[in-house]
């Protein structure tokens, strides 16, 4: 169950992003709740080995080219889905940092009304 809420509320963020920013376009519900999919296993499986890889220059610019690897795994979801378009590079780095602060807000919303 919390599983599936948290599914929905981070496809709505995606639709939040698009609306906030009009770099990032999302056609459909239905196209938020894949591309959150999407984003979430390229999250699970892609993102250690790319932190991993990426260490010695995560550890010189003090840990902000992590947002890049977000910024490029947002991309990434955008050009393997259609209905979900990021104008650049740009574009997905403004829309990876409003969808992570979207994605704080409901885990600790989820945290609080869930407890764990």
């Amino acid at each position: 169950m919390k599983l599936l809420v948290r599914w929905l509320l981070l496809a709505a963020a995606l639709l939040l992003v698009a609306y906030l920013y009009p770099g990032v376009s999302v056609t459909s519900f239905g196209t938020a709740m894949v591309a959150a999919l999407v984003l979430g296993l390229l999250n699970t499986v892609v993102r250690p080995l790319l932190v991993l890889l990426t260490l010695p220059v995560t550890l010189l610019t003090l840990g902000l080219f992590l947002f890049v690897i977000n910024a490029v795994l947002f991309w990434a979801t955008a050009s393997v889905l259609n209905g979900f378009n990021v104008n650049g590079f740009f574009a997905a780095l403004v829309g990876s940092m409003i969808y992570s602060l979207c994605g704080m807000v409901i885990d600790s919303a989820m945290e609080s009304l869930f407890g764990d």
